[in-house]
C-alpha cells in the first residue's frame, strides 16, 4: 500500500485526522501481523494498538527511505517481539547441535506436507503452538529472521532457536498428518 504524502505530513505534524486515516488504511494488515505473534485476538489488538501509539511518536524518524509499510510493519514485529518477551518465558534450552531436521521426517511426513492446507487453516496450525514455538517459527519463516537475528530479538541462545523452530515444524506436520488421517478416514468410511 501506498501512503499519501499529505496523510504522511499530517501525521509528522501531529494531526488527529491524519492518523485517523493512517491508522485506517493500515490497520487490518498490521493486525494480521500482530495475529501471527499473539495468543488471541485481543491480545493482537492490544499489540496493534501500542505499536501505534508508537509509530505515531515515532514517526518524525521516518526518513522517507524504503517504504513507509516496511518501517511500520518493523515497529509491528519488534513490540510484539518486547510484548512476548514481557509476557511469556520460553521453554527450557535445549542443544541440537549435529541433527538432520531431514533424517527426521519420514515418507509419510514428507507427503503430509504436499497435501492441500487453506490459508485459515495453516494459520490456525500456527496460532495453536506453543507461545515460544509460534514466535520463533514466525520470525524465522515469515520475518526471514536468522537463528542469530532471533537469539538477540528474544535473549536466547542460538541453539533454543534451533530447538523451539525444530519443534514447532515436528508439531505442525504432526498436526497436518493428523488433519490429513481424519480426512481420509470420513471420506472413505464415511458413507
Amino acid at each position: 500500500m501506498f501512503v499519501d504524502d499529505i496523510i504522511l505530513e499530517g501525521c509528522m505534524a501531529g494531526k488527529r485526522s491524519a492518523q485517523n486515516a493512517l491508522y485506517r488504511k493500515f490497520a487490518s494488515a498490521m493486525l494480521g501481523i500482530c495475529m501471527r505473534y499473539a495468543h488471541s485476538r485481543d491480545e493482537a489488538e492490544d499489540i496493534l494498538q501500542e505499536a501505534f501509539l508508537k509509530i505515531f511518536q515515532n514517526i518524525g524518524g521516518y526518513r522517507k527511505e524504503g517504504s513507509f509499510e516496511g518501517w511500520m510493519k518493523r515497529i509491528m514485529i519488534n513490540h510484539a517481539i518486547n510484548y512476548f518477551r514481557r509476557n511469556q518465558k520460553l521453554p527450557y534450552h535445549e542443544d541440537i547441535d549435529g541433527i538432520n531436521e531431514l533424517e527426521i521426517m519420514d515418507s509419510e511426513e514428507q507427503s503430509t506436507l504436499n497435501a492441500p492446507v487453506s490459508a485459515d487453516t495453516l494459520l490456525a496450525l500456527i496460532h495453536s503452538l506453543p507461545p515460544g514455538y509460534r514466535m520463533v517459527f514466525n520470525l524465522y519463516v515469515f520475518e526471514e529472521f536468522s537463528h542469530k537475528e532471533i537469539a538477540l530479538a528474544l535473549n536466547i541462545s542460538e541453539n533454543t532457536s534451533k530447538t523451539q523452530l525444530l519443534k514447532a515444524r515436528r508439531m505442525l506436520r504432526k498436526r497436518l498428518t493428523e488433519m490429513n488421517l481424519t480426512k481420509h478416514l470420513a471420506f472413505n468410511y464415511g458413507k
